[in-house]
């Protein structure tokens, strides 16, 4: 009974955040991803170069890791990809999703951590895009190489990940975590029903404050697709 009742307290307070969610919030969302994603790239933690040449930009700001026996992680953030069916265009209009994965473990903490996800290929792209990715299985997914990597080093991995932790969890891995579209937030955001295919390959839809922010950011740092 006990640990039943463990992993449903756990399931419940990562959930709040999304239930308790509105428009403004998912502004400061976005926002905060601008913020990380510059912070990230100033800092080398994110290596230009290997942003210029990514298809998709994924920034999760704050997500949230907890563990009594059982750790669970949930987070969201916002995703935006170059237009065109190569994706070589400029930087679209961002759409929301949600991250959440699981993992057993031993210790008792919380963290915060703030994740940049470079998404490299047309499979990884076309795999975020769609509902229910999960990362590892429907896309690779290994820890992004350093400032100084050449290009070799990430040949044939779908996404590479870059985090930055706060708190009592170092280096927490996102092998086995889901990608959700977050489609109460897009609705929010768009005034309408929107799935993130429409969003990123749309042309009619407008990003707000929070995402012009955003992909101006994206614009200032990698406004090229490097080859």
């Amino acid at each position: 009974m006990l640990p039943g009742l463990v992993i449903a307290l756990l399931a419940m307070g990562l959930a709040l955040p999304v239930w308790s969610a509105d428009k403004n919030k998912d502004e400061e969302t976005l926002r905060n991803a601008a913020s990380v994603l510059e912070g990230m790239v100033n800092s080398d933690n994110v290596p230009k170069g290997l942003l210029e040449k990514a298809n998709c930009v994924l920034v999760v700001p704050g997500v949230k890791k907890f563990a009594v026996g059982v750790g669970g992680s949930g987070g969201r953030g916002a995703l935006s990809c170059r237009q065109g069916e190569k994706f070589e265009g400029k930087w679209s209009t961002p759409a929301m999703y949600s991250i959440g994965g699981a993992s057993v473990g031993l210790q008792v903490g919380g963290s915060s951590t703030d994740f940049v996800l470079l998404i490299m290929d047309d499979k990884g792209a076309e795999a975020v895009l769609h509902d229910k990715t999960k990362l590892g299985s429907d896309a690779s997914v290994a820890a992004g190489p350093g400032a100084t990597a050449q290009s070799a080093e990430v040949g044939g991995v779908d996404v590479l990940t870059y985090a930055r932790t706060k708190g009592l969890f170092a280096g927490v891995s996102l092998d086995g975590a889901t990608l959700h579209q977050d489609g109460d937030a897009n609705m929010r955001l768009y005034g309408k029903k929107l799935s993130s295919q429409e969003i990123i390959r749309g042309h009619d839809v407008n990003a707000t404050e929070g995402g012009q922010a955003f992909v101006s950011m994206l614009d200032s740092k990698a406004g090229r697709h490097g080859m």
